[in-house]
């Protein structure tokens, strides 16, 4: 990004985070339906669920309630943005000369701040349900990274569909096919317990590698292939999605 498009993106941002501070129901309900799932999971389903290693069970499904995290959190991103849209916000900013690319920019960046705090929050209620972790800064720093990517994936994901619905309804409803996602993945239970297409389809989804990369940083463990498939993923997902965005939002403005 140029000077100029970083600083019109940063006044935008603002302006973007400004609503989240006088709306703050954004953040609480995003992080409201994880916090019930991990609480259902863990205090009425855990004990069920055989996960093959001696680790508690909080600490298993903590990656995968991560992204569900997320996954919710995005669906508030497709719903700025369309009320932007049909509010007549981006006509009025295409009369002022501002980089046309910073209004997208400041749509992303506000998701990514809101869901990070959604998901500290998340982690502070796991830790107060027993999750403990002895890993490193390096393992937390690469957690969050990989957290950071697929947040930033999602989002351009939700920009497309921001751009492109029709409804206000139709502008979240895309995100629940990724919120269901984990539920079909090794984040809950393994996938070897899965019937045979089931599991085929669990151990090949992009949620899978990034939920075993980010349990095997938590408990120390090596990595393995899991964090390259899952990094492959995000940055392809990304990129597609950057590319369909920023198309989709030319024809909005032309």
């Amino acid at each position: 990004m140029s000077t100029h498009v970083l600083s019109d993106t940063g006044v935008l941002t603002g302006r973007s985070l400004r609503h989240i501070l006088r709306s703050p129901d954004t953040i609480i309900t995003t992080a409201v339906t994880p916090i019930a799932l991990m609480l259902l999971f863990v205090y009425v389903l855990g004990g069920a669920i055989n996960t093959g290693s001696d680790e508690s069970y909080v600490n298993y499904m903590l990656p995968g309630i991560l992204l569900i995290t997320i996954a919710s959190g995005i669906a508030y991103t497709a719903y700025r943005l369309f009320l932007d849209m049909q509010g007549g916000i981006f006509e009025r900013f295409q009369s002022m000369p501002i980089a046309r690319s910073s209004v997208l920019w400041a749509h992303v960046l506000t998701s990514l701040v809101a869901n990070l705090v959604s998901v500290a929050v998340v982690v502070g209620v796991a830790l107060l349900m027993g999750f403990r972790t002895g890993a490193s800064v390096g393992a937390w720093l690469a957690v969050a990274g990989i957290l950071v990517l697929f947040t930033l994936a999602l989002t351009w994901l939700a920009v497309i569909a921001g751009l492109s619905a029709k409804t206000v309804d139709g502008a979240s409803a895309f995100s629940y096919p990724l919120i269901f996602l984990p539920f079909i993945s090794s984040a809950f239970v393994p996938t070897a317990t899965m019937p045979g297409p089931v599991a085929w389809f669990a151990e090949n989804q992009p949620v899978t590698s990034i939920v075993n990369s980010i349990r095997a940083l938590f408990a120390q463990q090596p990595v393995g292939n899991d964090i390259w498939i899952a990094l492959a993923w995000c940055v392809g997902i990304l990129v597609l999605a950057y590319v369909f965005a920023m198309a989709a939002y030319r024809r909005k403005i032309t």
